[in-house]
């Protein structure tokens, strides 16, 4: 006869919960957020965002929060969480300094300037200075190509950077200096950034300053403007021959 089969230990982190005073914080904060959906399940991003900023990363507390307030499995939770980049599963600095070393950024200086950071800050990307200031990672394309190399702090965009300047910028973030976008917002921390991206009033100066396209983004306008260059009409394009496919 087989032995009986030893229960598995249970999961710590199925039960990981906030202090009273804090579930009952985000709850108040949740509220609204999830008010805005006819299906409280679509305020999953929001709401990771939310717990993201209680803790700098999503914590078992911060999944088991939104899986509760949205009536979801902790699975369907964490699958949502681990599918974005953008949701932090290990802890954040102040400051999420990304480089970017897709094609065009990296022929133009995105390799050495992550290099240099690197050096810099004496750490690998992913990790965090030992001050809790910067977290280092290296990114995908922004879209911002016009503007190559370009670094981005909490999802700001610094552009045309140089290794020196790149440089310049992490020690300024570590020093507690004031530093400005490109263009856009005025810069927050990480914990700040996530409050707004899950869709609650950022009260701060200057912050719903929208961002112009510079003379990068618009050239080509420009010299189609110059050319009398349009897109034709598309009424004016022939239907596509498919090669009779279906």
């Amino acid at each position: 006869m087989l032995p009986d089969p030893v229960p598995a230990a249970p999961d710590p982190a199925e039960n990981a919960t906030y202090p009273a005073d804090v579930y009952q914080r985000l709850v108040d904060d949740a509220g609204p957020i999830i008010a805005r959906y006819p299906d409280p399940r679509s305020a999953l991003l929001p709401l990771l965002h939310l717990t993201q900023s209680e803790d700098g990363f999503l914590t078992d507390s911060g999944l088991n929060f939104c899986a509760r307030e949205l009536n979801l499995t902790a699975a369907e939770v964490r699958a949502v969480a681990t599918f974005y980049s953008m949701y932090r599963r290990e802890p954040t600095g102040d400051y999420l300094v990304g480089v970017c070393t897709n094609t065009l950024c990296a022929v133009l200086g995105g390799d050495a300037i992550l290099a240099e950071l690197r050096e810099r800050l004496q750490i690998a990307p992913g990790e965090t200075t030992s001050d809790g200031r910067v977290t280092l990672e290296h990114v995908e394309c922004n879209a911002a190509c016009d503007y190559a190399p370009v670094v981005m702090v909490n999802w700001e965009f610094f552009d045309n950077q140089t290794p020196t300047s790149a440089a310049d910028l992490v020690e300024a973030l570590r020093a507690g200096q004031s530093v400005q976008p490109s263009r856009g917002a005025p810069l927050c921390t990480f914990r700040e950034t996530c409050r707004t991206l899950a869709g609650l009033p950022d009260e701060r100066a200057g912050a719903a300053a929208a961002a112009d396209a510079g003379e990068a983004t618009l050239v080509g306008l420009r010299i189609a403007e110059e050319n009398g260059w349009a897109a034709p009409d598309p009424s004016d394009v022939p239907p596509h021959d498919s090669g009779g496919a279906p």
